[in-house]
C-alpha cells in the first residue's frame, strides 16, 4: 500500500502542475488588459522641439566617441602635419643663415573638439557625410625650433581656440572598427580661430596690430588649402585591416612552365597545376589547367589580375598535384613583388619553390622544381602618371575618354567593377532569402545569400576583365531568393535591372538605385565603374 501510495503521490504531481500552468496562462497571461492603449505613432517631421528632445536626450554620443578616437585621431593628424611640414621646412634650410627647422614637440593635446550641433547628408555612396559645429579649446604641444647660425629660436603654440563649419566624410564604410578607413575633412567657410605665439618665452601676440594681421593671414592660408572642395586626408585604416583600395591597373600573368617537380604519383610523375592570385584579394585564386604524369609541364596559359597596391602587393604562385580522390598535394609555392615590375614592361621570372616562405623551415632545403612565369603591369590611364612619372602628364590627360571604333567595340582594354549594395522591398511568393547575380560577357557572379529578409545587404564587387567589349552589351542585375528544404532547392527571380555598359563608359561611374523589373517595389542598390587600361 506504501508503493501504491507513493506511486499515485507521483502521478498526481505529474498532472497537477500541467493543469495548474494552464489554468495560471488562462487566468492571468491570455486575458488582454483593457487599460491599455495603442500607442500613437507620429513620423519624426510632426514633432516639435521638446518631443524630439524626449526621444533623444543624450545628446553627447558623438562627442564621447570622439573623445574615444582622439589619441589615434592626434596621431594619424600630426604625423600628417609633420610628413607635409619637412619638406617645406627643408627649402629653407641654407637661405637666411638658417641651419635646420623641426619641430621639437608636436602633439594636439588631450582636449578634442566638440561638436555643437550636426547636419547629416544622404548619400549613393559608400560614406557617411557630416557638417557640423565645431569648437575647440585645446591644449596643444607644439613647439618648432630654428637654429640660425649659432642661436637656437623657439616658438610656441598655446591658447588655441577654433570654431568652424567643417565637412566630415567617413569613407570607404568597412566592417572593421571604427568602420570607416579614412577621414576627408574641408571646411564649409573661413574659421575663427584664437592662439597665442610665444617667441622665446615671450609673447609676440601682444604686440599691437601683428594679432589681427597673423589671424587674418593664418584664415586665409588654412582656408586656401582646406575650403571645400579641397579636402584634407586622414587615413585611419591601411589596406591589411580592411581598408578598400581602387585598383590601378591589371597584371598580365603567363604561366609559361616548370622544371623537374616533386614525384608524387608511384609510376614517378605528378599532375601538376598552378593556382596564382595577389595578396590582400579575398576573390578565388585563378589556376591553369591539369597536366598529367609530367614533371615538366608546360602551360603557356595567359591570366589577368587587378592590381591595387603596386608596392605592397604580391603574387603568390602554388603549385599543386591533382588527385582524382582525396585533398590535392602541394607541391612547393613562391611569391613576386609587384614592385619589381615596371609599366608595360613583360618581365620572366623563373623562381625556384619552397614548401612555405619560412626561411628557417628546414623543409625548405628539399629542391622541389622551378615555375617559370612572365609578367606584364598595364596602369590605368588615369593612373598611368604615378607610375610613369611628369613626362606622361599629357598622354594621361588625353585618355581620359575611351576611344572607341567605328565597328562599336572598345580600342583598349578595360575593367569593368561592379558592387552590389544592397536592396529595398525585394519579396518573394514563397520565400524572402535573397542574393545577387551579375550577368556580363557570358560570366556570372553571385553574391552571399541573406536569409529571411526584403532589405538584403551584400556590398560585394564582381571584377570584369575585357579585352573588346560592345557597347551594345548589357549587364543584367538579378535578384534571387533560394531556399533549400528536405534536400530541394527552389529557386524564384525577385526582378532584374538591365543596364548598357555604353553609359557606364561613358559616365565611368555610376552609382543609382534601379527599379527592379517584374518587382512591385523591390529597388536595388548597385556601384559601377569603368577604368582604361
Amino acid at each position: 500500500m506504501e508503493l501504491l501510495g507513493r506511486l499515485l503521490e507521483i502521478i498526481g504531481f505529474g498532472i497537477g502542475i500541467p493543469i495548474g500552468l494552464l489554468l495560471g496562462y488562462y487566468l492571468f497571461i491570455h486575458p488582454e488588459p483593457r487599460d491599455v492603449k495603442d500607442p500613437i505613432i507620429r513620423p519624426i517631421h510632426e514633432l516639435d522641439t521638446s518631443s524630439l528632445l524626449d526621444l533623444w536626450p543624450e545628446t553627447d554620443w558623438l562627442n564621447k566617441f570622439l573623445s574615444d578616437m582622439w589619441p589615434y585621431l592626434d596621431k594619424a593628424i600630426c604625423n600628417m602635419i609633420r610628413s607635409t611640414a619637412e619638406p617645406m621646412f627643408a627649402e629653407y634650410i641654407g637661405k637666411y643663415q638658417i641651419k635646420s627647422v623641426y619641430f621639437d614637440s608636436l602633439t594636439l593635446g588631450t582636449l578634442p573638439p566638440t561638436f555643437h550641433g550636426i547636419k547629416v547628408h544622404e548619400s549613393n555612396e559608400n560614406e557617411l557625410v557630416l557638417e557640423p559645429a565645431v569648437r575647440w579649446a585645446g591644449n596643444p604641444n607644439i613647439t618648432l625650433v630654428l637654429k640660425v647660425l649659432s642661436l637656437q629660436i623657439k616658438l610656441q603654440l598655446v591658447d588655441v581656440q577654433v570654431f568652424a563649419a567643417p565637412r566630415i566624410v567617413f569613407k570607404p564604410l568597412v566592417p572593421t572598427f571604427p568602420c570607416f578607413s579614412s577621414i576627408a575633412v574641408s571646411l564649409l567657410e573661413k574659421p575663427q580661430i584664437d592662439f597665442g605665439l610665444n617667441l622665446m618665452k615671450a609673447d609676440v601676440m601682444a604686440i599691437p596690430g601683428l594679432y589681427h594681421y597673423v589671424q587674418e593671414t593664418i584664415r586665409k592660408q588654412v582656408a586656401g588649402f582646406y575650403l571645400w572642395p579641397q579636402t584634407l586626408e586622414i587615413p585611419i585604416l591601411d589596406s591589411s585591416v580592411g581598408a578598400t583600395k581602387k585598383p590601378v591597373g591589371i597584371l598580365h600573368v603567363k604561366v609559361v612552365r616548370a622544371i623537374e617537380l616533386l614525384k608524387m604519383d608511384f609510376l614517378g610523375a605528378s599532375d601538376p597545376y598552378v593556382k596564382l592570385s595577389l595578396s590582400g584579394e579575398r576573390i578565388p585564386a585563378k589556376r591553369t589547367s591539369v597536366k598529367m604524369r609530367t614533371l615538366n609541364p608546360v602551360w603557356n596559359e595567359n591570366f589577368k589580375l587587378t592590381v591595387k597596391d603596386l608596392q605592397s602587393q604580391v603574387l603568390e604562385l602554388r603549385v599543386y598535384d591533382w588527385e582524382k580522390i582525396g585533398p590535392h598535394d602541394k607541391l612547393g609555392m613562391q611569391v613576386v613583388p609587384l614592385r619589381l615590375l615596371s609599366p608595360h614592361e613583360a618581365k620572366e621570372f623563373t623562381l625556384d619553390l619552397f614548401k612555405n616562405q619560412n626561411p628557417n623551415d628546414p623543409h625548405n632545403k628539399r629542391r622541389r622544381g622551378k615555375v617559370v612565369v612572365e609578367l606584364r603591369f598595364d596602369p590605368f590611364k588615369e593612373d598611368h602618371e604615378r607610375f610613369s612619372g611628369p613626362l606622361e602628364v599629357h598622354v594621361s590627360n588625353q585618355s581620359r575618354v575611351p576611344s572607341i571604333s567605328e565597328d562599336e567595340h572598345f580600342a583598349a582594354s578595360g575593367l569593368l567593377l561592379i558592387t552590389v549594395i544592397g536592396a529595398q522591398d525585394v519579396e518573394g511568393k514563397r520565400h524572402n532569402n535573397p542574393c545577387a547575380v551579375a550577368l556580363f560577357g557570358g560570366e556570372r557572379k553571385r553574391t552571399k545569400t541573406v536569409k529571411k529578409t526584403q532589405d538584403p545587404c551584400w556590398n560585394e564587387e564582381f571584377q570584369f576583365v575585357l579585352d573588346e567589349a560592345s557597347l551594345k552589351e548589357v549587364i543584367r542585375i538579378e535578384v534571387i531568393s533560394k531556399r533549400r528544404k528536405f534536400g530541394f532547392q527552389s529557386k524564384e527571380s525577385l526582378g532584374y535591372v538591365d543596364i548598357q555598359l555604353f553609359d557606364v563608359v561613358h559616365n565611368e561611374h555610376i552609382n543609382d538605385k534601379f527599379h527592379l523589373i517584374n518587382s512591385r517595389n523591390g529597388i536595388v542598390h548597385v556601384d559601377m565603374r569603368w577604368r582604361v587600361i
